[in-house]
């Protein structure tokens, strides 16, 4: 573990990591930088690889650039080499693809057929120790931005399980952007209700970005309660497994 420790320490001197996200599955935690991703297994495996690169045009485009980044940000999910299984990944497509097809149906039916893919996103998600393993992602993470790596994973130390940039936080502020935008009145030919999901998303991920680079929290307070429902407090075995995956992304992004 010499190395390993080495590594930590290194990360916890550095003045210029990146920042890292991730997200919590049931057999672990993956972590990701701009550049790369890894997943460490509640079996102790270890996978690694990197995240798409869109055309930096794109990246630069208003709307556009939030709606890339979420799908490049579901890449260590659907790439044939990532981490969910080939019928899981079929599973998290429906459920990516499901609010533009139910967008469609008359209610109630949209209203039923989208409450049973919930339910049944949600089951996939969260079983086993999904919600543990979510608050030891936002562990690790903080643990980088707090330069604490070392103290952590030897349980000295215990950052915030809660994160100002969980999906959880993304989510909260979705649901109220996309209500409004379904009674913006428009043109019917524009604003269909493809129109209404596809651009809701691209708003909130500008709402997202200004949140973080302007400090504005106050936004992020439904999300950040929910988390109080998204998460549990971890285990220092399952800090530890998020650990590993953060130090996966930092050994390759201080090479």
């Amino acid at each position: 573990m010499g190395t390993f420790d080495e590594l930590l320490a290194r990360a916890d001197a550095s003045t210029g990591l990146p920042r890292l996200g991730g997200m919590a599955r049931p057999n672990g935690v993956v972590i990701v930088s701009e550049r790369f991703w890894a997943f460490a297994g509640t079996d102790g495996s270890l996978r690694e690889g990197e995240m798409l690169q869109p055309p930096e045009l794109l990246n630069r485009l208003p709307l556009a650039r939030g709606l890339v980044r979420l799908a490049a940000s579901l890449g260590p999910l659907f790439r044939r080499s990532g981490v969910a299984r080939p019928r899981e990944r079929w599973l998290l497509l429906a459920a990516v693809v499901a609010p533009a097809l139910l967008a469609f149906l008359p209610s109630p039916w949209s209203t039923v057929l989208g409450g049973v893919v919930v339910a049944g996103l949600l089951l996939t998600i969260l079983r086993g120790r999904t919600l543990r393993l979510h608050g030891a992602e936002h562990r690790a993470i903080a643990a980088c931005e707090e330069r604490s790596l070392v103290a952590t994973w030897a349980g000295l130390a215990k950052p915030s399980r809660f994160s100002p940039r969980c999906g959880t936080n993304f989510a909260a502020l979705a649901f109220p952007v996309t209500l409004l935008a379904d009674r913006t009145p428009l043109p019917v030919e524009f604003w269909t209700p493809f129109a209404v999901l596809v651009l809701s998303l691209a708003a909130t991920m500008e709402l997202w970005r200004m949140i973080q680079s302007r400090g504005w929290r106050l936004l992020l307070v439904p999300g950040l309660a929910l988390q109080r429902v998204t998460t549990r407090e971890p285990e220092l075995d399952d800090t530890r497994i998020a650990l590993r995956a953060v130090a996966s992304v930092l050994e390759r992004e201080l090479r």
